[in-house]
């Protein structure tokens, strides 16, 4: 008989904890142990939270040991509750540690086999009891995290009977949900208390919309209130705002928007000059027309899909020169100038408006929230925890399933807030997921691709590219290492028929086998695995919190982002005042609405991670350690600089900070 020392682990979270009985077994190269009970001397405080228990099985020599066994019971006097263990270590007799991951729920009284931190690719894990393990393993979470197609034309999600199905280990953690809870009912509360969420009239003026959240305000927000009529930060926003996916140069333009050089004025150079000069850009919401429109309080509600043209100045200022509020040129569709006063403010409005759409469900959801379940479904249906590629990603999906089922159920539903404050309604927004999701390509996804295909490689003051190429930059350097301590070659990755089987998933029920995405549908290279993996990472930390952090900092202010105008717009020049202005926006209620789920969604809880941290230990090889503290340090030197340059900024720009950008899609 030999003694093995067992170290067991509690996550030091709340409800991790468990007055279960609980039971271990050992198993290695040369057999196994007995289940062996572990608090049996030591009571039921030993798995408390952050509890570090030590405990000696005693057995014979088992050989290296490579996996063990864990379950629960409860006892007599106790009811079964939810053990959240972080790990295992286990001691041999001659002085060696093994390490065994586990950061999950255990719920039951299940028998739960968990790995050793090595990691294995499926064709050189040659040890029996261990390639037994990685079978059943993949055959259950199959059967847990199944594919359903919500909406035809639009990337596959979990398909889910109800947020209590949602296995726990991809629920929200007892502190998130609770803050959730305490947050949204606080606010709407408070806008109960101040009569004003049941109120479907107009705002009587400008200033008394500043009566939502009139405490909640942000240093951007306050900003944005007293800028949000000026050309130069309407400009601002198509670069640096929520939404930065639709702006591109322009070397000619479109045939039905009709700018000539006699309504421009830009300096005293010629429309052509400056288009030559690279200095003309253009953003079309042309996925906008047609659309159904919704009603809301009665009243129909109005959607442009307007054509703007803007301007580089010789002060590096991006200025708007031209609206079209309709994609067809008319008499009653005329092309508004800054020239134009209150029409031009209302064109800017219905542009607003616009762009809430487009980023909302496009930029927003699809891009970033649906995208990344998709990742997250496949990695768990697909690549056991003991693969090196499942330790490096699964940081990265942490609540991505839980709060898409939630924006499934309570935002975009036919009864969830977006119908009732969007201008497009249920119907139009399918049509509108469907036709943003048909132009989504991988270079899209890929920023320094994305970037270049849109002619914006040397637009002065764009710091979502800046501090966005700088990131991707960091985050491949990191991705590059640890697949190629993995990865010797290219044949290694053609090999490994778990990782062609994540990639073709994501390829058929995201991409939905479309090639013309240019989405690879298995990996030859482990080029082309480094590029695809950083795209992963980068869409679910940096890219989600370019689009989403800031949505309270741009739309708290409501006039500066309406997410629904009832009235049309002008037709003709020299009609609009301030009263057309305040009959166009939102009634009061909905105002509250959409003010009350901003402010909700960018709100970070407690328990949020920041990009490049990673509480829980996946990896046990030395070398992928040294690769996480390196690309640590290079998040750190980004987040200083950014830091220091947005102190001499007038709209600081903070969302690709690693700081502010959380690890996975979590809000």
């Amino acid at each position: 008989m030999v003694n093995y020392q067992v170290i067991v682990s509690t996550t030091n979270a709340a409800t991790a904890a468990t007055f279960n009985n609980v039971y271990i077994k050992l198993v290695g190269t040369d057999g196994e142990s007995d289940r062996t009970w572990l608090d049996k001397y030591k009571g039921a405080l030993s798995f408390i939270r952050g509890a570090d228990s030590s405990f000696t099985v005693s057995c014979s020599s088992i050989g290296m040991p490579v996996l063990i066994e864990l379950n629960k019971q409860s006892p007599d006097i106790f009811p079964e509750d939810a053990w959240f263990p972080s790990k295992v270590e286990v001691k041999s007799p001659d002085g060696k540690t093994y390490m065994f991951p586990i950061h999950r729920w255990i719920t039951d009284s299940e028998v739960y086999p968990f790995r050793e931190a090595k990691a294995l690719r499926v064709f050189e894990d040659d040890n029996n009891p261990g390639r037994s393990t990685r079978i059943k393993e993949l055959r259950q979470r199959k059967k847990d995290y199944r594919w359903h197609e919500y909406l035809e034309g639009i990337p596959h999600c979990m398909k889910v009977e109800s947020l209590l199905s949602l296995p726990y280990e991809i629920q929200f953690s007892f502190t998130k949900t609770s803050e959730l809870i305490f947050t949204e009912f606080p606010a709407l509360l408070e806008l109960e208390l101040t009569g004003l969420s049941n109120r479907k009239e107009n705002w009587p003026d400008v200033h008394s919309i500043h009566k939502i959240f009139c405490c909640g305000q942000t240093q951007i927000s306050d900003y944005v209130q007293e800028n949000w009529r000026e050309d130069e930060f309407f400009g601002y926003q198509f670069l640096n705002g929520v939404n930065p996916m639709m702006i591109q140069r322009c070397s000619a333009l479109p045939g039905h928007f009709p700018v000539t050089k006699d309504m421009v004025y830009l300096g005293g150079q010629s429309l052509a000059h400056e288009m030559k000069k690279g200095n003309i850009f253009l953003c079309d919401y042309k996925c906008l027309d047609g659309l159904i429109p919704n009603v809301i309080n009665g009243k129909k509600q109005y959607l442009m899909a307007p054509l703007v043209l803007l301007h580089k100045t010789s002060t590096d200022d991006l200025m708007p020169i031209a609206i079209q509020l309709k994609q067809i040129p008319s008499d009653d569709n005329p092309i508004f100038l800054p020239s134009d006063n209150f029409e031009w403010l209302m064109a800017k409005v219905f542009v607003r408006s616009a762009d809430f759409h487009t980023h909302q469900l496009g930029s927003h959801l699809l891009r970033t929230h649906l995208l990344a379940e998709v990742f997250t479904v496949s990695l768990l249906r697909n690549l056991p925890m003991v693969h090196p590629l499942y330790k490096l990603i699964v940081p990265h999906t942490r609540y991505t399933i839980h709060i898409n089922a939630l924006a499934r159920a309570f935002l975009i539903s036919e009864s969830g807030v977006f119908p009732q404050i969007a201008a497009c309604g249920s119907v139009g927004i399918e049509t509108l997921l469907k036709r943003l999701w048909s132009s989504v390509t991988y270079r899209s996804l890929c920023i320094p691709d994305d970037i270049a295909d849109r002619g914006l490689e040397d637009v002065p003051n764009f710091y979502y590219r800046e501090d966005g190429l700088r990131l991707w930059g960091i985050i491949n350097r990191f991705v590059q290492a640890v697949l190629r301590f993995y990865y010797k070659n290219d044949a290694e990755v053609q090999e490994d028929s778990e990782l062609q089987k994540w990639i073709s998933d994501i390829f058929e029920h995201g991409f939905l086998s479309k090639t013309g995405t240019g989405i690879p549908q298995s990996f030859t290279s482990v080029a082309d695995l480094e590029k695809f993996v950083t795209m992963v990472i980068f869409t679910c930390s940096g890219q989600h919190s370019a689009v989403n952090s800031g949505q309270f900092d741009f739309g708290g202010w409501m006039p500066n982002t309406p997410s629904s105008l009832q009235q049309p717009p002008p037709t003709t020049k020299g009609t609009a005042s301030e009263a057309t202005l305040l009959q166009t926006l939102p009634d009061i209620n909905t105002t509250v609405k959409e003010m009350s789920t901003l402010r909700l969604l960018s709100r970070q809880s407690t328990d949020f991670v920041p990009l490049g941290q990673y509480p829980e230990k996946h990896f046990g090889e030395k070398q992928p350690c040294k690769l996480i503290k390196r690309f640590q340090a290079d998040l750190k030197v980004l987040s200083a600089d950014i830091k220091a340059r947005n102190r001499n900024l007038m709209v600081p720009y903070p969302y690709l900070d690693p700081l502010v950008a959380e690890n996975s899609v979590s809000l």
